[in-house]
């Protein structure tokens, strides 16, 4: 991301013309990376949670 601001830095025309760009893919890619172990992270959270939610039905179930 630096190297993005600085390469902005350098002026509008700089930008304009394409010159940022292998920065710019460069920040998608680490945020896209960054996205996807959070949402994996997330996903086996989420698993969990409703391994733990179907559990309490099932008990829920056998006592009535």
């Amino acid at each position: 991301m630096k190297a993005l601001d600085e390469c902005h830095a350098r002026g509008f025309l700089y930008a304009a013309v394409g010159n940022c760009n292998d920065a710019k893919t460069a920040v998608n890619r680490c945020l896209r990376a960054a996205r996807l172990e959070r949402t994996a992270i997330h996903r086996e959270e989420a698993k969990k949670d409703r391994a733990r939610i179907k559990s309490v039905w099932a008990e829920v179930d056998e006592k009535s």
